[in-house]
């Protein structure tokens, strides 16, 4: 019984470090986006740092446009980073849980 209780034990924190891994490589991973038109283009990192704003100069001549367009932009970026930052530390995860009777949280 001590045995498996160990082997499990050994897994979760097998599992806890991968996940710890994961988080550290996807801070130098960049999702990239584009407002509809060009104008605008952001990259955020997927764990949801900004990293890099281009802007055409045609959109610096309106405050309010620019604004709209960071907010719409960003927000569209960090959105799909968020998805892809779930996505991969639910793989590892669902990859590093052991097999406990009941427990199929990620299945």
């Amino acid at each position: 019984m001590f045995g498996d209780m160990m082997g499990m034990m050994g897994k979760i924190k097998e599992a806890q470090q991968k996940a710890e891994d994961t988080k550290k490589r996807l801070e130098t991973v960049y999702i990239d986006e584009k407002s509809s038109d060009g104008l605008l283009e952001v990259s955020v990192s997927v764990a949801g740092a900004v990293k890099k704003i281009n802007i055409k100069d045609e959109l610096l001549e309106d405050k309010e446009q620019l604004e709209d367009y960071l907010i719409l932009t960003l927000n569209k970026a960090l959105s799909r980073a968020k998805a892809s930052y779930e996505q991969e530390l639910a793989a590892v995860a669902k990859a590093g849980m052991p097999d406990i009777p009941g427990l199929d949280m990620f299945k």
